[in-house]
């Protein structure tokens, strides 16, 4: 392929419906030296599925740095390759920036093949405010990182969005309620454009609830998304911390939360360890 030697492609590939592959996807894959895949063995599936027969190299967040430069020798040679991640656009949440850093760096042609990406589809149906938005990925694994994170956002006033794990979104919706308050409104969405697709639009307590009494709802792979602060004129913009400050200035720690939990909406058990963290601190 004499007419795009040298370039990277960075490919699109469907989040869950495989006829969501673009043509132009599918003619660039079918046309490189060589596919890196986050996943050889799940993207071996969609390959096969499409008739295309490439060698592929796997290429994850555990030995992208390594491979960036023996990469980089293949396209100076003047190998056409293509990216993916396992679905969606890759280096959004996803394996590969080290290495297109690394081709803008050295002046290797970069070229977009666009498609599907889980966090553009789920703005586009949530019903929330689409003209700014601040996508936050996956949040830290660990609690207290989690709510330092979650604490500095409490007063955007974009449309927030979020990437989850089935084995941590309950616990992202605990934190999300304690922080932003029970009425913020809220989308939830689960399996998009997969079989078992679901969207739930309702306060942050709510789908909470919802979440936590169906353990269907539970499995997948998820979308959160938040309305700015003020949108809708969401009760959730409260400031938790402050709330709790000025009541424990009168009342012993556990009545304080307890008031708290009454204007806010949150969990008393969760706005209790929040108050002793302040009274401590």
């Amino acid at each position: 392929m004499s007419n795009t030697a040298g370039r990277l492609y960075v490919v699109a590939t469907p989040i869950g419906n495989r006829d969501d592959i673009t043509l132009r996807a599918i003619e660039v894959l079918r046309s490189v030296d060589g596919i890196l895949a986050e996943d050889t063995r799940h993207s071996r599936r969609l390959l096969d599925h499409l008739g295309i027969h490439r060698p592929m190299t796997a290429l994850h967040e555990h030995n992208e740095v390594g491979l960036v430069q023996r990469v980089i020798a293949r396209l100076e040679a003047g190998e056409s390759l293509a990216l993916i991640s396992d679905a969606g656009t890759p280096l959004i949440s996803d394996p590969g920036f080290p290495l297109v850093r690394a081709c803008r760096e050295q002046g290797i042609a970069v070229v977009p093949v666009p498609g599907a990406s889980a966090l553009i589809v789920a703005l586009s149906v949530s019903g929330l405010p689409t003209d700014r938005f601040r996508f936050e990925g996956f949040l830290p694994r660990r609690q207290q990182a989690r709510l330092a994170q979650l604490q500095a956002l409490r007063r955007d006033t974009a449309t927030l969005v979020f990437y989850e794990s089935s084995h941590r979104i309950v616990e992202t919706l605990r934190d999300l309620v304690e922080v932003f308050g029970a009425q913020r409104p809220a989308v939830l969405a689960r399996e998009l454009t997969k079989l078992h697709e679901t969207l739930r639009s309702a306060p942050l307590a709510e789908v909470l609830d919802w979440v936590e009494a169906d353990e269907n709802q539970r499995k997948g792979e998820f979308v959160v998304l938040l309305a700015g602060a003020g949108e809708g004129g969401d009760a959730g913009a409260t400031d938790v911390d402050d709330v709790l400050r000025i009541l424990l200035e009168e009342l012993p720690l556990k009545q304080a939360a307890g008031l708290a939990a009454r204007i806010t909406g949150a969990k008393k058990n969760s706005l209790y360890r929040r108050a002793l963290e302040l009274a401590e601190g």
